[in-house]
C-alpha cells in the first residue's frame, strides 16, 4: 500500500525550497551543487526527479532556458513555516501554543538575542490583546 501523500513537503522537497528561497531561478546543476555543500550529496537524476515531482505538485515553477529549465518556487517560505508548525502544535500539542512555546523554551538553546525578540514578540501580542 503506497504511503498517502503528504501535505507538507518532504524533507528533501523542503531542501530543495530553501536553496531556491536563497536565489531563484536555479537550474539543477545549481540546486544539486547547493545541495551538496549542505552536505547532500545527490545525483542529477535524483534531483531533477524530485524537482519534476515538486512542479507536479506545484512547489515549483519551471521555464526552458537554452538546453536547461530554471526552477523557481512558487511556494512562500512563511506561509511553509506556519503552515508546518500549525500541523506540528496541532498533533503533537493538541493545538495548545503555550505547551509548543513551553517545549520549545525547555529543549532548545536560545541565546540572549533570541530570547530578547521573542519577549518583544510576546509583549506586542499582549498589547494587541489588551489596547
Amino acid at each position: 500500500m503506497a504511503r498517502p501523500a503528504s501535505e507538507h513537503p518532504t524533507e528533501l522537497e523542503l531542501s530543495i525550497l530553501k536553496v531556491l528561497w536563497q536565489v531563484a531561478p536555479q537550474t539543477v546543476d545549481k540546486v544539486r551543487e547547493a545541495l551538496a555543500v549542505a552536505g547532500r550529496e545527490l545525483t542529477h537524476s535524483s534531483v531533477i526527479t524530485i524537482m519534476n515531482i515538486m512542479v507536479r505538485k506545484e512547489y515549483l515553477k519551471r521555464i526552458k532556458k537554452g538546453r536547461a529549465f530554471e526552477f523557481t518556487p512558487l511556494l512562500e517560505e512563511d506561509s511553509v513555516g506556519r503552515s508546518m508548525l500549525q500541523d506540528l502544535m496541532t498533533r503533537v500539542f493538541d493545538g495548545s501554543a503555550t505547551s509548543l512555546m513551553l517545549q520549545l523554551l525547555e529543549t532548545g538553546d536560545v541565546d540572549s538575542e533570541e530570547l530578547a525578540a521573542i519577549r518583544q514578540l510576546i509583549n506586542r501580542k499582549a498589547k494587541e490583546l489588551n489596547p
